[in-house]
């Protein structure tokens, strides 16, 4: 009772308290304000004003901190949605296909047994007439090693070089996906570095394609995640070693040891277990071959690698790197041009089905190198599939016009058997191209002389040899591209000689004066053909040879006023030339020059599509005054004699200085085809013309094939008045001129009052030209014999002064 009364007693003790304290709260609070309201009073308007933009500033910020919440609510809100959007998006059109490659990579992967890395199909080529000629097989060796079998030093090399974390990875190397990553950032979104471990190049090589692309990227990983669960490491790198493509035909580290050692695996040293695994990387570029020194390059960089992570201690090392390594003698195995051509045919056709942007302009040297070195790269992953892909490759070759165009090269060539010493080769040669000129695809293509007694791979001149093609191309360079600009074959233009030394000059140092355009392209003028390339400019007319894949234009000669009679740096092929004089039969629409039709993999699924694709190079009305002239080569020109009777002809001859190259190219309606004929170590050629030896080959094979047919002629141009006035344009591809030289043009010029007719389209008939007997030019000394690529590696020191052609 007592604790109740305290209680009761402290509450109102409390109460009271706290009604005291309200009530001097209050007071002291009334007085406060009493006190602020009587500092107002004693304040200034500007500092009552200054007060008062305060209170408003904290009420605007209040007011902005509210409106900020808000609007960061919204948006917040709105990005979640966006996400939510977003996701299902991408899981309805990337989820489900990504979980799609995850299904079949575990599928695949179950499905496969020792006896999937140990198979292999046979590709199969057909001609234009679904015939087999071939299979693609070579010397397919497969000497099959176990893992046991395997030294160690094979395991340890590979590992060092292709792949340091193998060991420690589950298929994937995550940090080599973000090198990968970040070159890929790099170099703009494109794909130049796979960051692939040894479990993603077997998973490429065995279940894959080549292609280039995110989507087969996704499915290799997925493929080497469920390998990893499968196999053992022992079993991956079995497979690994076994399956591998070691160029020249051998596929695995046993048949390779056999055919560049003819030894087994057991025999051999580090430093040539070094040599063979270097050649996998790049198996053209590390070919020991035909690039030993490439190869033993990387082999000193694999012992360093070893000696690095502790497989060599020094005395191994610096051993293995002083050893020199001998080749065991190459077993030789005949291998035709037709086979060659289609290879390399078939080979770029599965790298452009696979997303490989091919390349023909370079502004650095330095994205030229880069260029081709990603072209080597894609083209020796895609060619060695050829032996074990199982492809149907279908072709346009026809096996009646290949076997008379090899002949009759053989024959006509046969007149000179000199051989050359060291290899016993022909040292005369030929090649020559010719494309269908309803689909611009090659029916033909003869890379030089047969000899049966030689065998292994032979030069293949017409695609991989690359040759001043002197007066040749000048249609495509100078005269084409000027009869869009106005000129006609009836446009009258100066054939003077220069006043200048160190000029082109004319065959045979003969000048007409002023002549038509017609009459100079039939005559083959050299003055007349730098004069216009001097308006045209280099830039200009080497574009069109660009948009036509000329693939060993350098960027030197894209400024070389020589380029207008022929005198590139490297030159170009007998593909290229009939591609370009195709090109101008075609109504100026350009066709890659290709043997391949279709293409299908081994369940019959379309590759490569049956698909002629075309752009255009030169107007439709140009191209056909360019082949109204051309047809003059053959009724009055430097192909006199020529023709085929009763077949509409048009083309060109050429021949450089010293006749060290003769070339013919020339069409009927129905087919197109370009001939050389020279040394492959350039040199003077005693009685070679273009219209000698090239021009007997283009006129005895053509005739033959155009037997029965009927002469369809070609289209007539439309006749318009030119808008071009002559004028004289040396001073435009000529050095500065002193003033004497200034007032003899004048004085010329007064003289000759040019005028341009404006006849009918009838071409007037020029006579026979006289033969070149001008001083020689700078030359290459060496023609690029390499496996081919897009572009040549290197550039020329020298560039040639002028190539004098007919």
């Amino acid at each position: 009772m007592a604790d109740n009364k305290k209680s009761t007693t402290d509450e109102k003790r409390v109460s009271q308290t706290s009604k005291t304290t309200r009530q001097s709260t209050n007071h002291n609070g009334a007085q406060t304000n009493a006190q602020n309201a009587k500092k107002a009073q004693m304040k200034t308007p500007e500092e009552l004003e200054k007060a008062r933009a305060r209170k408003a500033k904290k009420i605007r910020r209040r007011k902005r901190k509210k409106v900020r919440r808000i609007i960061l609510s919204y948006l917040m809100l709105i990005f979640l949605l966006v996400c939510v959007i977003g996701g299902y998006i991408v899981y309805e059109k990337f989820g489900k296909q990504v979980l799609t490659y995850r299904q079949e990579a575990i599928d695949l992967v179950a499905a496969s047994s020792e006896k999937t890395f140990r198979q292999d199909e046979t590709s199969i080529v057909y001609d234009a007439n679904g015939r087999k000629i071939r299979e693609v097989t070579g010397e397919k060796e497969v000497y099959y090693k176990t893992y046991d079998e395997i030294p160690a030093y094979f395991v340890e090399a590979m590992v060092s070089v292709e792949d340091r974390r193998f060991y420690e990875h589950n298929g994937v190397d995550y940090e080599g996906i973000m090198r990968a990553a970040y070159i890929l950032f790099k170099n703009n979104g494109n794909i130049t570095q796979g960051a692939s471990t040894i479990t993603q190049q077997l998973a490429r090589g065995i279940f894959l394609t080549n292609e280039v692309s995110y989507e087969r990227k996704i499915k290799e990983i997925f493929i080497a995640w469920e390998m990893e669960k499968k196999y053992t490491k022992q079993q991956i790198l079995e497979y690994y070693l076994n399956t591998i493509f070691f160029s020249n035909f051998y596929y695995g580290i046993g048949a390779a040891s056999k055919g560049y050692f003819d030894k087994d695996l057991d025999e051999l040293s580090v430093s040539e277990v070094a040599f063979l695994c270097a050649i996998p990387n790049s198996p053209t570029y590390y070919d020991p071959r035909t690039n030993y020194d490439h190869t033993i390059e990387r082999r000193n960089k694999i012992l360093n690698d070893m000696h690095e992570l502790g497989y060599l201690n020094d005395l191994e090392h610096q051993t293995a790197l002083d050893e020199k390594i001998k080749l065991a003698e190459e077993k030789k195995i005949s291998h035709d041009y037709v086979e060659t051509y289609t290879n390399f045919c078939a080979t770029e056709a599965l790298m452009e089905a696979g997303g490989f942007e091919f390349q023909y302009k370079f502004d650095t040297i330095e994205e030229q190198h880069e260029y081709n070195e990603r072209y080597r790269s894609t083209y020796d992953e895609y060619y060695s599939t050829l032996y074990t892909g199982g492809y149907q490759i279908y072709t346009s070759i026809e096996p009646k016009k290949q076997k008379l165009l090899q002949k009759t090269i053989d024959e006509t060539l046969s007149m000179d058997e000199d051989k050359n010493e060291e290899t016993g080769i022909y040292n005369l040669q030929g090649a020559s191209t010719c494309i269908d000129n309803s689909n611009g695809r090659v029916v033909a293509i003869v890379g030089g002389r047969t000899q049966e007694e030689l065998q292994g791979y032979s030069l293949n001149r017409a695609y991989q040899s690359a040759r001043q093609p002197g007066s040749t191309i000048k249609p495509l360079i100078v005269y084409t591209p000027q009869l869009e600009r106005g000129y006609t074959p009836a446009t009258r233009v100066d054939d003077t000689d220069f006043e200048k030394a160190n000029m082109p000059e004319n065959s045979g140092r003969t000048y007409s004066g002023m002549i038509s355009l017609a009459q100079a392209v039939a005559a083959s003028k050299n003055v007349v053909a730098y004069r216009l390339f001097g308006q045209l400019t280099p830039e200009v007319g080497a574009e069109y040879l660009l948009n036509m894949n000329f693939n060993y234009l350098t960027i030197e000669d894209r400024q070389n006023m020589a380029a207008c009679l022929g005198g590139l740096t490297y030159g170009a092929t007998t593909v290229e030339m009939a591609s370009g004089y195709s090109t101008i039969e075609n109504d100026g629409e350009f066709r890659k020059p290709t043997c391949i039709v279709q293409i299908t993999d081994s369940q019959g699924n379309v590759i490569v599509e049956d698909k002629i694709k075309s752009k255009a190079v030169y107007e439709l009305n140009a191209s056909r005054m360019m082949i109204s002239m051309l047809q003059g080569v053959f009724t009055g020109g430097t192909a006199s004699g020529l023709g085929i009777p009763g077949m509409s002809c048009a083309g060109k001859t050429g021949t450089t200085d010293n006749n060290t190259d003769g070339w013919f190219c020339a069409f009927t309606p129905y087919y197109t085809m370009s001939v050389w004929v020279g040394y492959d170590t350039p040199q003077a050629t005693r009685g070679l013309w273009g219209s000698t030896y090239p021009g007997r080959i283009w006129h005895d094979f053509m005739t033959e094939i155009h037997d029965g047919l009927k002469d369809l002629g070609f289209p007539d141009y439309e006749w318009v008045r030119s808008t071009m006035d002559w004028k004289d344009t040396r001073s435009s591809s000529e050095d500065s001129e002193d003033e004497d030289d200034k007032k003899k043009k004048k004085k010329k010029k007064k003289k000759e009052k040019p005028t341009e007719t404006t006849e009918s389209t009838t071409q007037p008939v020029a006579p026979p030209p006289e033969q070149p007997t001008t001083e020689p030019t700078t030359q290459p000394t060496t023609q690029p014999t390499t496996e081919p690529t897009t572009q040549p590696t290197t550039q020329p020191t020298t560039q040639p002064v002028t190539a004098t052609t007919s």
